[in-house]
């Protein structure tokens, strides 16, 4: 059985992406693919934040749980400090089964003691707040999805169905996980390294205490721009340069600095005919096949099928 936790002004896509694929990657697979159960607190209907409810099954104990889902969304304060969810979520982790979050259902694992000591990820937006509040978590702010053994973990909304994807490729294998992303009309399925596209955006009007030194760098990119660089920039040893900067972002320098460089450059070849090697040179990719594999990380598509899908649009 799957169960997708929700409470009160939960986010609703974060729970029917998910459901809407299993269910799908369930009808291709056959008489194997199990129940879907939504579960909260408190049984009956569960209003989102978005007004419409669904209907929930309580948190009695269930040896049938083989994949738990805890959906994020405004009303996440609510699960993450009800002792009756979290003992509920810790229960069923001692079972090791593959248990999941979406978008902020992070701060409900992260409250259980789940994430401590693994790597994770959720919304963009939260970073800051996430990374203050669970220093033990190995947050990688800039994924759709991490996993790390039996525990997932995905970033806003729609990253929640690649996750789920994700989860059906490795029950069903990866026909039933294509199939299924072509029945939900999806372009491509995204692979847990593509980064946040938003966290890219994050980076165009930096704030915070490095935010100077990301503007300043961001009209710099075609210097090396490596971490001494940028310390001696922020006046700064590296060692605590690197530090302070993870802390403050979420994300190391080094990776900053590729994504100023993939955002400059995403919008120089969609907006014009600059030669792409000509792009890669002056934003500081150099070469154009390193520039080619970012992009794929970051976009999941090379530099040219952005460009002709900017024309053919």
């Amino acid at each position: 059985m799957i169960g997708i936790l929700i409470f009160p002004d939960f986010q609703l896509l974060d729970a029917s992406g998910p459901i809407s694929v299993f269910e799908i990657a369930g009808r291709y697979a056959g008489a194997a693919a199990p129940a879907i159960r939504v579960l909260a607190a408190t049984p009956g209907p569960v209003r989102s934040s978005s007004g419409v409810e669904m209907l929930a099954r309580g948190l009695k104990p269930s040896g049938a749980i083989s994949t738990l889902i805890v959906v994020g969304g405004r009303g996440v304060r609510t699960p993450a400090t009800c002792e009756k969810t979290l003992a509920f979520v810790r229960r069923i982790a001692k079972r090791g089964i593959r248990i999941a979050s979406v978008c902020s259902g992070a701060y409900v694992l992260a409250e259980a003691g789940l994430l401590d000591g693994r790597r994770a990820t959720t919304h963009w937006a939260r970073t800051r707040h996430f990374l203050a509040s669970y220093p033990k978590v190995k947050l990688e702010a800039d994924q759709i999805f991490v996993r790390d053994g039996n525990i997932w973990s995905s970033a806003g909304i729609t990253a929640g169905i690649d996750l789920a994807l994700a989860m059906a490729a490795e029950d069903y294998g990866d026909e039933v996980a294509q199939k299924t992303a072509r029945q939900l009309v999806l372009y491509n399925r995204r692979s847990g390294g593509q980064s946040q596209f938003s966290s890219l955006l994050e980076l165009k009007a930096p704030t915070g205490r490095f935010g100077p030194l990301l503007t300043w760098a961001r009209e710099h990119l075609d210097a090396p721009l490596t971490v001494d660089d940028l310390a001696e920039r922020a006046a700064m040893s590296s060692r605590h340069f690197a530090r302070a900067f993870i802390a403050e972002t979420g994300t190391t320098p080094s990776k900053a600095i590729e994504r100023l460089r993939i955002e400059v450059a995403r919008a120089r070849v969609q907006s014009g005919s600059e030669a792409i090697e000509h792009v890669a040179q002056s934003t500081g990719f150099r070469d154009p096949e390193r520039m080619r594999r970012a992009f794929i990380r970051a976009f999941g598509q090379p530099p040219q099928s952005l460009r002709r899908a900017a024309r053919m649009g």
